[in-house]
């Protein structure tokens, strides 16, 4: 079986690929839904089929643009007001960095908030790939002062960062 090629949809392609999409910035949540790139049928159908859903669960949105319809439908809109483009034709590099730095900041606090993070460290991480393992096993080394073999011991025993911490000399 050959596996099908789906177009990803972005902003980008929403707004540039048919005139549908020009007023972007006026359209409400349910006009942008239903009116999803239709070249990918998969999404589209799937968007049709949630819509009253997701306009339950859509409660915040971030825009670069002010004033727009789809900020005025929301509880919390972020409107992060960048200007113009430094390269004329470039579009979305500053609107892009800034979304995704509030994303950064909105994700670090739900963790901090959540517990997750103790003094600068992520203690609550998913040990899925070496380079946690790695990570994890210097955060207890140097909380707990002991040399990385036995750092990596306890990492492996307990799972994670954070039930070392808890247990150690238990």
């Amino acid at each position: 079986m050959q596996a099908e090629t789906k177009k990803l949809i972005t902003t980008e392609s929403i707004t540039e690929s048919s005139s549908r999409y020009e007023n972007l910035e006026e359209m409400s949540v349910t006009e942008l839904l239903e009116n999803i790139n239709r070249e990918d049928s998969t999404v589209h159908t799937a968007v049709q089929s949630i819509i009253p859903q997701i306009e339950k669960l859509v409660e915040g949105i971030i825009t670069c643009n002010p004033n727009t319809k789809l900020a005025k439908e929301v509880e919390v809109p972020l409107e992060a007001l960048v200007g113009p483009e430094f390269v004329t034709g470039s579009t979305r590099m500053k609107a892009g960095t800034a979304q995704k730095l509030i994303l950064n900041m909105i994700t670090t606090s739900t963790m901090i908030k959540l517990g997750r993070v103790k003094g600068n460290k992520m203690v609550d991480m998913q040990l899925t790939n070496q380079k946690l393992v790695e990570r994890g096993t210097r955060m207890i080394g140097d909380e707990l002062g002991l040399d990385l073999e036995e750092s990596r011991r306890l990492l492996l025993l307990h799972g994670s960062v954070r039930n070392v911490l808890n247990n150690y000399g238990q």
